[in-house]
């Protein structure tokens, strides 16, 4: 059977623009993640965005696996408001759209559809390359909504978790996809984990 690719999203972040940390609550939940993590799960591997909220999830994780941590850029979020040429509000409406109508392409980012077929592409790889055990890895909200709407199509994750396009993916929530026969097997993000 294929591995499953574990996708956490990362902890809390600093309501700033550019590339936030983590808050106090973001390391308090990475940091119950990773215990859930190395104590439940036969995770082999932890692969992150590059962007620093996602890095700052994967480094308790890691460390708690006794893992290296490596990246791929293809895990990054599919916007991201940098807040010089843009203000938040026209980020938060292009958002809203590239949201509705998945083949919009903002003015910075990609499609909901492209940013989907890049991150799958990397899990399909992932899952692949990785055969002993389980990987974690760490990404954003937006780019684990678009791949679930690809994966699963709209009709059946609005049936499962009608607010999750959305509301978005909750802090350090993981979820569960497994490539399996050509076809993706999706668990829709949790939190369980962190009520442990």
């Amino acid at each position: 059977m294929a591995p499953r690719i574990l996708v956490v999203q990362h902890g809390d972040k600093e309501r700033t623009a550019g590339d936030p940390g983590l808050t106090d609550i973001g390391r308090t939940k990475a940091q119950a993640t990773a215990k859930w993590l190395s104590s439940a799960q036969q995770v082999t591997r932890v692969v992150t965005s590059p962007m620093r909220r996602a890095v700052e999830t994967a480094r308790p994780i890691a460390e708690a696996l006794g893992l290296e941590v490596t990246t791929d850029d293809r895990l990054r979020e599919r916007m991201n408001w940098e807040g010089e040429a843009q203000s938040l509000d026209e980020f938060l409406a292009e958002w809203r759209r590239a949201s509705e109508d998945r083949s919009f392409v903002p003015q910075r980012g990609d499609s909901s559809e492209r940013a989907a077929e890049r991150f799958l592409a990397a899990l399909k790889e992932l899952a692949e390359t990785d055969d002993e055990g389980d990987v974690a890895a760490l990404a954003h909200g937006g780019v684990t909504v678009d791949a679930i709407r690809t994966a699963l199509g709209d009709k059946p994750l609005l049936a499962q978790q009608p607010a999750l396009i959305d509301d978005g993916v909750p802090p350090c929530a993981i979820t569960v996809f497994r490539h399996n026969e050509g076809e993706w097997v999706v668990e829709l993000p949790s939190t369980r984990h962190l009520l442990a």
